[in-house]
């Protein structure tokens, strides 16, 4: 089993920064994709930003803005969030593609963390 743990959600003024976390642990041969996807309420969960072993991809929405990148051995993804918006209000959920000892791959989940953009 793998568990996802995110962190660094919160509370920001517009214009601020928030920068977010997610750690992978347990049964990992390898983590061959990250991502992070949001979810705004009414709204569908959609894909923020995403990185593999090629350069990282970005929803027009965030480009210019948010930066996604990794430590492999800490098998970590990270989301820096800049000239936040109101429209950024979302949960915020790390989702990895995580490739076990049998060779086996599986997608996880993180729970969520909460990111609000508010005066």
């Amino acid at each position: 089993q793998v568990q996802l743990v995110e962190s660094g959600g919160g509370l920001v003024q517009p214009g601020g920064s928030l920068r977010l976390s997610c750690a992978a642990s347990g049964s990992i041969f390898r983590v061959t994709a990250m991502g992070w996807y949001r979810q705004a309420p009414g709204k569908e969960r959609e894909l923020v930003a995403g990185i593999t072993s090629e350069r990282p991809n970005y929803a027009d929405s965030v480009k210019g803005r948010f930066t996604i990148s990794r430590d492999i051995a800490k098998n970590t993804v990270y989301l820096q969030m800049n000239s936040l918006k109101p429209e950024d209000t979302a949960m915020y959920y790390c989702n990895m593609m995580v490739r076990d000892y049998s060779l086996y791959d599986m997608d996880y989940w993180g729970k969520g963390t909460l990111v609000t953009v508010s005066s």
